[in-house]
């Protein structure tokens, strides 16, 4: 079984800094044209995936919908497992405006910031009936930066902790109970005026 995982498109709250955690934001028009750039990407090369899976907030299923309508595959109901951490009071600030209130250690603050485990807890139990529902078929998952980060590393202990970019692909094999990477954190679909 392969896996692929995407992490959506741009945003303006990516373009300005302002963390996003679960809030609901849109992709705006580079957003769009990144994922434009990947499916485009996936369609020239040979058929791979059976469908996506995508977290159900609006950045990450609008990314889906645009790679699985031009590939012609399948696109699953969005999952709230698959959502990017939960960062509490943090949501919609920049790194300033974090720092300027709670520290250097503001992600240590007890604001409402969901931990690894719980994180982890749910994106593995996504997984999980993923690989029961889909176990015979290869799922190309769209979802979130700091989510797919620690999901990676935790399914792979030899990846190191990498900030993934937006509209970034990776895919994992599961081979004898193991997962392997066989690409990571790539963007080379995306020009320099994509990024």
């Amino acid at each position: 079984m392969l896996i692929g995982f995407v992490r959506h498109g741009q945003t303006d709250w990516n373009a300005l800094g302002r963390i996003q955690g679960q809030t609901d934001t849109p992709l705006n028009g580079n957003g769009i044209k990144q994922a434009d750039a990947l499916a485009e990407r996936l369609r020239g090369e040979t058929k791979m995936w059976d469908l996506v899976v995508s977290s159900d907030l609006q950045r990450a299923y609008t990314t889906a919908k645009i790679i699985a309508d031009r590939l012609e595959i399948p696109l699953a109901a969005g999952d709230g497992r698959l959502r990017e951490r939960c960062f509490g009071e943090a949501e919609g600030l920049t790194k300033e405006e974090r720092v300027t209130r709670w520290g250097d250690d503001w992600d240590t603050a007890a604001i409402g910031i969901e931990t690894d485990a719980q994180m982890m807890e749910r994106g593995l139990s996504a997984l999980k009936e993923l690989s029961i529902q889909y176990g015979n078929r290869n799922v190309l998952i769209v979802s979130h930066g700091s989510f797919l980060a620690l999901l990676l590393q935790e399914l792979c202990s030899g990846l190191g902790d990498e900030r993934l970019g937006n509209l970034s692909y990776s895919i994992l094999e599961y081979k004898d109970g193991n997962w392997t990477p066989l690409l990571h954190n790539c963007t080379r679909h995306l020009g320099p005026d994509l990024e």
